[in-house]
Order: C-alpha cells, then sequence, then structure tokens
C-alpha cells in the first residue's frame, strides 16, 4: 500500500528518457545540400522564423524502437537482427511537396512530402516491420513519409515544389540522444539487388 502511495509522490516519478533508437534513412550528401538549399528557399518565400535543420540532419525515420534511459543491448540486438535480416534492392524516393504537421501547437514541424513517389519508401516501410515483428520488435504504424526541414509556428499549407529524389542504397540504426541533437549509427546495411 505505502508503494502505491509513493508512485505519485514527487521524487518518485520515473526517470525522465535519455536516448531513442530509431531506424533511419539519410540522404547522399548531394540530395542534403539540396534539401538544405529548398529549406532556405521556402523559409524566405513562407516568412518562416524556424531556422533550417543542420544539413547532416535531415533524414527519413522509418521506425522507433522506443526511448529509454541509457541504452538497452536487448533492444540494440533486437535491431540488428531485423536490420540484418532484411534483404532489399536499392529504390528511388521522390519528394515533391512541402507542408507542415500541426500536432504541435507553436513548434510545428514543416516537412517535406511526396505522392506517388515515396511507394516504393512504403514498401520497404513495410518490408522493415515485418522483419522487426520476426526479432520480438513492434513496428511503427501507420507510416507518413517526411524530411522536417525546421520547426515553425505557423502552419503551411501544402506547397508544391521541384521535385526531390535520390536513390536510397542504405539504412541505419540510431541511437538519438535526446535533447542533445546528436544522432550515433550503431549499425548501417547496404541495399543491393
Amino acid at each position: 500500500m505505502a508503494e502505491t502511495l509513493q508512485m505519485g509522490l514527487p521524487g518518485f516519478d520515473p526517470p525522465t528518457p535519455t536516448d531513442r533508437l530509431m531506424f533511419l534513412l539519410y540522404p547522399d550528401a548531394q540530395t542534403a545540400d539540396q534539401i538544405a538549399r529548398e529549406a532556405r528557399r521556402l523559409k524566405e518565400a513562407l516568412g518562416l522564423r524556424g531556422q533550417p535543420l543542420l544539413t547532416d540532419r535531415f533524414h527519413i525515420t522509418l521506425h522507433h524502437l522506443g526511448d529509454y534511459v541509457g541504452l538497452p543491448n536487448d533492444m540494440v540486438r533486437k535491431g540488428e537482427a531485423a536490420g540484418k535480416a532484411l534483404a532489399a534492392a536499392p529504390f528511388e524516393v521522390v519528394f515533391d511537396k512541402a507542408a507542415s504537421f500541426a500536432n504541435r501547437p507553436g513548434n510545428n514541424p514543416f516537412t517535406l512530402q511526396g505522392g506517388e513517389g515515396v511507394a516504393a519508401l512504403i514498401a520497404f516501410q513495410k518490408a522493415l516491420g515485418l522483419k522487426m515483428a520476426g526479432a520480438a520488435l513492434k513496428p511503427d504504424k501507420p507510416f507518413m513519409p517526411h524530411i522536417t526541414l525546421l520547426y515553425d509556428g505557423q502552419v503551411v499549407s501544402e506547397q508544391a515544389i521541384e521535385p526531390i529524389r535520390w536513390t536510397v542504397d542504405r539504412f541505419v540504426l540510431v541511437q538519438s540522444k535526446l535533447g542533445q541533437t546528436q544522432h550515433i549509427v550503431l549499425a548501417e546495411w547496404g541495399l543491393s539487388g
């Protein structure tokens, strides 16, 4: 009984997570530079105030494996098993529009999104999810492919852009240090076929 009462008292809150595990796709360096140029162009054209993310931070999140206090080795091992189990050929991804997600008042993600050009990406994310389930991990559902460009107080409706495309030839398992804007690549797999 005493334990139950103490759970709600100050000082007995659960520890704040410090680390996030995720499967990500990074664009190649040339494409990341193109995304950065487009982020700056859109910021100016639309009067946005948020600062674009650093070029090496542009990514597509495929699946979250969870937020943790420290790095859970068992989850890393399961993630590595799922990543290793996936065999896929390289595929093209095309982002041809930009829009805000209005899910964080005052801090809305302004993102690149796509139409038909993300079909292969959606199929790849689903295939990885099946391998995750086989490794006793819970895949993300649903999946809305996007690349966050910046965060802003404004909500911007969909804008057509000159398509940004690249061939995805690798994916990674990443440890994100929460609140530190730091990604540590734990494992990487090339696509071939």
